[in-house]
């Protein structure tokens, strides 16, 4: 008989005893949350290795896990961490360990985002002199989370590194799981993610939360839908070669992203759409194909408002009669259309006249809906008026310079002869045009688990735009 023990390698079995240790030290400790902890450094040395063997892992991590995955149930902050997060630390390690694959390239939309990211980053000063200490660490979160979406744009634009593959198609994917998950949790009318905005909506037949899938609030959802039906409408304008998916995959994707959409009843969202795809309706029309474009695309756009009909007729009926009377008495009712957003608006003018010198630099970021240093917390609902108030003069034009920026980049990689250039382009230009307008009505920067999927389009853009000479 042979010993199985002489058969195993040495390594293996100092291997083995090491295993049966660490188990033993995990069984043995005191309580429940270093147990945890202790059985969880494994799995997390784990992930890191794998995650940072290669250099774009990350991005594939924190994208599906931002858009698939809800919060933790742990107080902390409005909703509680989100496990995205420890893929946004491995990005900062991946960073440093491929430090010399960077070649950042100056120019107006990279300094327009440092610009930015450093007047956010210096009002918490700001926020800490007029409201304390507390409030300027929140300050500080909300700068940190924007500063994700930069840093990932930078990351995929300019690291000249590994895959320079897109990956659009798993993350168009991952979005289009995330509006189903939304679309089931609006009908079933599930337990809420963790924290979540109080949105309601009061018909004849009950009252229901607004669908908001693993986001905080609905408005973020919609807003992630509109910017993939703009980039349905974009793959429908152009001749098949590159289209990114499917056209069946597409048509499906475009069904869960209206009806998602109807459900987030956000009406902000469908402004957004509207301007974007009037937006590519002037920039493609020399060479759309109308009829096809048109036909595909409400083919999509209709399904979807039609299954959403057949499940939920007086929730959908209440949606479309919600849009239907806030285009006709807009400027009758403008102030009950606006859900109040006028009285918070009014609220900080009246701030601004009273006290002019904070609007030259403001009261620090993200201190309006925490803070009552202005005599009451507010919720400004207007990127720009919040801008103005919590960061000034500086803070405000460096937005618009942004903006400003974001859409002349776009613009010219849409008018670049490679084809993946000139998709992303305008895809990102008709989009951010929409979101130019939606800023009005809604703090788009604070939506920090959607900014990074456009700014990371935004990067291929760029990307792609610097290997061809523009037509």
């Amino acid at each position: 008989m042979i010993e199985a023990r002489r058969l195993l390698p040495p390594h293996w079995i100092l291997i083995s005893l090491g295993i049966g240790a660490y188990a033993a030290l995990v069984a043995s400790a005191p309580s429940l949350t270093s147990r945890t902890a202790l059985a969880g450094t494994p799995l997390l040395a784990i992930v890191a290795f794998w995650t940072l063997a290669s250099p774009h892992r990350w991005i594939a991590g924190f994208l599906a896990s931002a858009l698939l995955l809800p919060p933790l149930p742990i107080a902390l902050g409005n909703s509680g961490p989100h496990p995205s997060l420890l893929f946004a630390a491995f990005g900062i390690l991946a960073g440093a360990l491929y430090v010399r694959s960077w070649h950042i390239a100056v120019g107006r939309l990279p300094l327009a985002l440092v610009c930015l990211s450093c007047i956010l980053l210096g009002s918490v000063a700001l926020a800490a002199f007029y409201s304390g200490a507390e409030i300027a660490l929140q300050g500080l979160a909300r700068v940190l989370l924007f500063g994700i979406g930069v840093y990932l744009f930078f990351y995929a634009a300019y690291l000249r590194l590994g895959d320079r593959s897109s990956g659009l198609r798993p993350l168009f994917w991952a979005a289009t799981a995330s509006a189903a998950i939304a679309c089931v949790d609006f009908y079933y009318q599930l337990p809420a993610p963790a924290g979540f905005g109080p949105q309601f909506i009061w018909t004849e037949a009950g009252v229901y939360r607004r669908a908001q899938g693993i986001f905080y609030e609905a408005s973020t959802l919609g807003n992630l839908c509109v910017f993939f039906l703009v980039m349905i409408a974009v793959a429908f304008s152009r001749r098949p070669r590159p289209m990114p998916v499917s056209r069946p995959v597409l048509l499906m994707g475009g069904m869960l992203f209206s009806a998602a959409l109807i459900f987030s009843y956000s009406r902000a969202s469908v402004v957004n759409l509207v301007v974007a795809l009037a937006a590519l309706g002037w920039l493609d029309r020399s060479r759309i194909q109308w009829r096809r474009t048109l036909s595909l695309l409400g083919i999509s756009i209709t399904a979807g408002a039609a299954a959403s009909y057949y499940f939920l007729p007086q929730l959908v009926q209440s949606s479309w009669q919600r849009l239907y009377l806030s285009a006709i008495y807009l400027f009758d009712y403008g102030e009950a259309i606006f859900s109040g957003r006028f009285e918070s608006w009014r609220v900080l003018l009246r701030f601004l006249n009273e006290h002019p010198w904070h609007a030259v630099f403001g009261i620090g970021y993200k201190t309006l809906p925490y803070s009552d240093y202005i005599g009451q917390t507010v919720i400004g609902d207007n990127m720009y008026l919040s801008m103005l108030v919590e960061t000034g003069v500086i803070g405000l034009a460096a937005l618009l310079w942004l903006n400003i920026a974001i859409l002349g980049a776009a613009r010219r990689a849409a008018r670049h002869n490679n084809p993946e250039a000139s998709f992303f382009g305008t895809w990102m230009f008709c989009f951010w045009l929409g979101q130019c307008v939606q800023m009005l009505a809604a703090d788009l920067l604070t939506y920090w688990r959607v900014l990074p999927v456009y700014f990371l389009v935004l990067a291929w853009a760029v990307r792609e735009s610097s290997r061809v000479p523009v037509q």
